[in-house]
């Protein structure tokens, strides 16, 4: 991808619509305006405008234009936007008009965003932020996915980048200075003293529960249990659609079914899952396997029984998963008015058929889910990308704090690496800014 030629492409959803915009960004954007418009508006200024064909003159829509010369617009190039009617020819008809000026082209896959790094105006970690708020299902997901976008994230990374970068200029300073024993054991205990904090604060960070993450991908929630107690009646009454085929007969859910929701604001994922049992047939005991890794995998397991053997006690295959399991019972509906049954105190207690408990327990359950999601100050992690820069850079950390302080030019490539790490994560990587920073603090050579 070079910025030397000019892309578009459509930037709503294809299909038809009652608005579709085409995006343009390039050094000929605006040449693009000229001959497709009878007027290019003022910068950042909509104006009404006929859309022709600039090879035949020919009237392909009336619509709304706006222009953004370069610097400020999204990408940083000189960029336009065309909002057109939403038909399907409309559409076709002005890029295929788009594509027959000279050096313009349709765009590739996340181009513009690509772009708008390129030149400066967003980092990795706005691009993914922006990329989430586009797939957001929840509301949770939209507030996080909109926090990240306009740099919650990359104001923390940069902060603890800069940081690692005057440390390393204390410790390099230090070796500039050996022969000044005292001068070169303060910097150099000064820079410690940094990394020490900062390692207790990006430490706290990674120990947050995986609870960005997790809003980010969904909270996954296994219902498990012996075969014939209502767990696909149960995903059905959840997802209020015929997710999964309900029958009498046991074993009838082989594989996993997954059901996508919105509870409560947040993004929770519901598998339905074959039923426990002992069973000779190979491909029911496929699905109990399935089941049971799927359970060990996922954020909550609803063990749900029925009434006629309630059993709070899990397989010995589920019992790691004990802390995070949430007791069901169903079938209450065929209890005896006169003898209700003695349930454990933490058993929520349903009826999938009259639909009784149902509202308690989907109320639990969103309780639980925004438990582990808690917002809090600070920005939580949301990529595994992340955290796996974070974790490398906390190696390098602890390699710093554990390693001899005699030998200065390996902790200073401790710190190198781990500032490498964290400007991974934004892409804000430049190695000259340890030598600015020397020469700021300690005048070398003056």
């Amino acid at each position: 991808m070079t910025s030397r030629t000019t892309i578009f492409a459509l930037s709503t959803a294809p299909g038809r619509a009652g608005v579709a915009v085409i995006r343009i960004s390039g050094p000929n954007a605006g040449m693009a305006l000229n001959v497709m418009t009878s007027k290019r508006p003022k910068p950042r200024e909509a104006a009404g405008r006929k859309i022709i064909d600039p090879t035949t003159g020919e009237l392909l829509d009336r619509g709304i234009v706006l222009w953004f010369p370069a610097p400020k617009s999204f990408t940083g190039e000189d960029a336009a936007e065309l909002h057109l009617h939403g038909s399907i020819a409309v559409v076709r008809a002005v890029l295929d008009a788009l594509a027959l000026l000279p050096d313009c082209r349709l765009a590739e896959p996340g181009e513009f965003a690509r772009r708008a790094f390129d030149n400066g105006k967003i980092d990795l970690t706005q691009a993914e932020g922006l990329a989430d708020l586009i797939d957001a299902e929840t509301e949770g997901q939209r507030r996080q996915a909109l926090r990240q976008s306009q740099g919650a994230l990359s104001e923390l990374y940069e902060e603890w980048r800069q940081t690692l970068i005057r440390a390393a200029g204390l410790v390099e300073a230090s070796i500039d200075f050996t022969d000044e024993a005292d001068v070169a054991e303060d910097a150099f205990s000064q820079g410690r003293a940094i990394i020490e904090d900062l390692s207790r604060r990006i430490g706290s960070h990674l120990q947050d529960n995986r609870r960005g993450e997790i809003l980010r991908s969904g909270f996954h929630v296994v219902l498990a249990g012996p075969p014939n107690v209502g767990k696909s009646s149960l995903l059905n009454a959840l997802a209020r659609r015929e997710a999964a085929i309900v029958s009498e007969e046991a074993g009838t859910t082989r594989d996993v079914i997954e059901v996508r929701m919105d509870l409560a604001g947040l993004p929770v994922v519901i598998s339905d899952t074959a039923g426990i049992r002992e069973t000779q047939a190979a491909v029911e005991r496929e699905g109990i396997r399935r089941t049971v890794a799927r359970a060990n995998e996922a954020d909550l397991v609803i063990w749900l029984t029925d009434l006629t053997a309630p059993e709070t006690s899990l397989p010995k295959d589920l019992r790691a998963m004990a802390d995070r399991t949430l007791l069901v019972v169903n079938k209450i509906d065929l209890a005896p008015q006169d003898s209700q049954p003695v349930l454990p105190d933490d058993m929520i207690a349903i009826s999938v058929r009259t639909g009784a408990g149902l509202d308690l327990l989907q109320d639990r359950l969103a309780a639980i889910a925004r438990e582990r999601m808690a917002p809090d100050e600070t920005p939580a992690l949301t990529q595994d990308r992340h955290r796996r820069l974070l974790e490398a850079a906390m190696e390098d950390l602890s390699a710093f704090l554990q390693g001899s302080p005699h030998e200065t030019e390996l902790r200073a490539e401790d710190l190198r690496r781990a500032s490498i790490a964290i400007g991974k994560i934004t892409g804000r990587i430049d190695v000259e800014d340890v030598l600015d920073q020397i020469f700021s603090r300690f005048c070398i050579g003056k």
